[in-house]
């Protein structure tokens, strides 16, 4: 029978160079001459089943990548290519396949930038459609990118996948743990000796722009060393539950039915984030200490080792059907207002609640920062809600680096504060509600010290006798 033949210099080479080996070193290993090697890596002799084998059995490469890794690379090349500004430079596709064999690098670099390129785009029609909206006629359609989807469609679920709970929750009662266990010690121990994946901290210098990166020839993840020890765990759990939860987050991607293929790439990197929020703090034993504690998420923090920002999320996760918490609701924002994050266990309660009134406490905040300010806050409609809000550090920051400082609010309906040890601190009458807004835009409150844009449902008062708090004072 004749002997199979595969060329695939190229990737050989760039194992090659990822495993760190000179060419005498890897073929010392694959018991060939470096000559040979060389030829092999010149594409100028074949890779046989036996050096295949060689190549597995030694550096744990997966097979189908060394036959056809190119084929996904030359296929986003494809998509690139037929753009309407680059559909007539190539004559067909073999020049695609050229450019993904022989330098894959450099072909997921063309891809990135046409995929800036149409982002970019896509933020003009968006520009356009608000200025359209604002009153200025303009001749362009509106798109949304595909991260402003998949937070439309977080923020209008429940956040809650049930088959991703059941899963991280068995998976975590398989480790077998007892009470002072290390779960990021079990968790790599998972990872090493099911899959072979070594978990590595690299310094700043190393990685400076990077929270993780997996090398999959040479099985390592590798953490920046900028992340605190929680967030460390988080990175782990995420790798953990992309292995062992992959169907379970699947399944999930297709309920949000997201319409894209950037969109889903997102949507699954939400999903694994979750899973491993519900890895690290399984519902059962979660629910039992938040109901036992009052929902005091310092109490949490330190029983789960996990950070606040993280129980925080996670308290907004315990809907499960005959085993509620209180349902809460979280928006994370910067100091500039821009919005992170969005969610809640019954959808974020935007229509209700908004959260771009500039008196909630998540704006002041930062002026406080590891503060937990509260307040019980209350809707022109009369509609109230328990809030809590503290400031979040990011990735630590070098000598001469700004410090990347969040915001996060944690709320739930007023109705529920009974429960939640936060409500302690503004029991009435002691404390009267602080009167927001949903929006400066929609809010009809008259007199507010901190009104940044006149309503769009009054006129302004424009008198000059007479002048108010605002400049933006109505009639």
């Amino acid at each position: 029978m004749a002997e199979n033949k595969i060329f695939a210099g190229p990737r050989v080479r760039r194992i090659r160079n990822g495993l760190g080996l000179t060419q005498t070193a890897m073929a010392e290993a694959l018991e060939i001459s470096p000559s040979y090697l060389n030829l092999i890596e010149r594409n100028q002799r074949p890779l046989t089943v036996q050096l295949l084998l060689k190549l597995a059995s030694v550096y744990k490469v997966d097979l189908d990548e060394l036959q056809g890794e190119a084929g996904g690379t030359a296929s986003l090349l494809r998509e690139v290519f037929a753009d309407p500004l680059l559909s007539g430079e190539l004559p067909g596709d073999q020049e695609l396949i050229e450019i993904a064999e022989a330098a894959p690098n450099a072909a997921n670099g063309i891809v990135k930038l046409y995929r800036a390129y149409r982002e970019q785009a896509a933020r003009l029609t968006d520009l356009a459609d608000l200025l359209a909206r604002e009153g200025h006629e303009t001749s362009l359609s509106g798109a949304r990118l595909p991260i402003d989807e998949v937070r439309e469609v977080i923020e209008r679920r429940a956040n809650f996948h049930a088959r991703i709970e059941d899963a991280a929750e068995a998976f975590h009662a398989a480790l077998g743990l007892v009470a002072g266990d290390d779960l990021a010690v079990a968790l790599k121990a998972w990872l090493r000796n099911k899959h072979g994946i070594v978990v590595r901290a690299l310094p700043v210098q190393t990685m400076p722009s990077l929270r993780r990166r997996y090398d999959r020839h040479s099985m390592r993840l590798f953490l920046s060393e900028r992340l605190s020890a929680f967030d460390q765990l988080r990175e782990v759990a995420m790798e953990v539950c992309l292995l062992a939860l992959n169907d379970e987050i699947q399944a999930a991607l297709e309920d949000l039915a997201l319409t894209s293929g950037e969109a889903r790439r997102l949507g699954r990197f939400e999903l694994a984030r979750y899973a491993a929020h519900a890895l690290m703090m399984p519902y059962g034993a979660f629910l039992s200490a938040a109901q036992r504690a009052r929902y005091d998420i310092d109490v949490l923090r330190a029983r789960f080792n996990v950070s606040f920002e993280q129980a925080a999320n996670r308290l907004t996760m315990l809907q499960r059907p005959g085993a509620q918490g209180v349902p809460f609701f979280l928006l994370e924002v910067d100091n500039a207002g821009n919005r992170f994050r969005r969610s809640g266990a019954q959808g974020f309660p935007q229509a209700k609640f908004g959260g771009l009134c500039p008196k909630l406490n998540i704006h002041v905040a930062f002026a406080q920062p590891a503060q937990i300010l509260v307040d019980h806050v209350q809707m022109p409609d009369g509609a109230g809600f328990l809030t809590v809000s503290r400031t979040l550090e990011g990735p630590q920051a070098g000598f001469g680096e700004r410090v990347r400082r969040t915001a996060l609010l944690i709320g739930c309906d007023i109705a529920q504060a009974d429960d939640v040890v936060y409500a302690d601190a503004v029991r009435a009458p002691a404390v009267e509600p602080v009167p927001i807004g949903t929006a400066c835009r929609l809010c009809e409150r008259s007199g507010c010290l901190s009104r940044a844009e006149p309503p769009l449902t009054r006129p302004l008062g424009l008198d000059e006798m007479v002048t108010g708090l605002s400049a933006f004072d109505f009639q």
